[in-house]
């Protein structure tokens, strides 16, 4: 059992920058992160492989976030910069132990977090 705590959403402008992590209490092979919004299906954001560094992007993170982890203290950062009205959402840190080729998608991710709500303001 690995427990995932999220943290740094918030209420943010439209252009402006926040800063996800997501903890893990264990060992963990892959993290990802994913957001919901209202009415809509979980979708893919961003994920990071501790071995070798690996990080992958969904379209709509590409060139405005960036992935990265810190293993000393088994964190996953999720750094979010020209935030965007349609980034609104809540955003959720899973934990994977199958292969990286599974990264991007949501049922087969092990353990989730509670999730985080992030708010871009228009």
């Amino acid at each position: 059992q690995v427990r995932l705590v999220e943290s740094g959403g918030g209420l943010v402008q439209a252009g402006g920058s926040l800063r996800l992590s997501c903890t893990a209490s264990g060992t963990t092979y892959v993290m990802g992160w994913f957001r919901q919004a209202p009415g809509k299906e979980r979708e893919f954001v961003s994920a990071f492989r501790w071995a070798g560094g690996l990080t992958d992007y969904g379209d709509s993170a590409k060139g405005r976030f960036t992935i990265s982890g810190d293993s000393a203290k088994k964190t996953v950062y999720l750094q979010m910069n020209s935030l965007k009205f349609e980034d609104t959402a809540v955003y959720y840190c899973g934990s994977l132990q199958k292969g990286w080729g599974f990264r991007r998608r949501t049922d087969v991710y092990d353990y989730w977090g509670q999730g985080t709500q992030v708010t871009v303001s228009s």
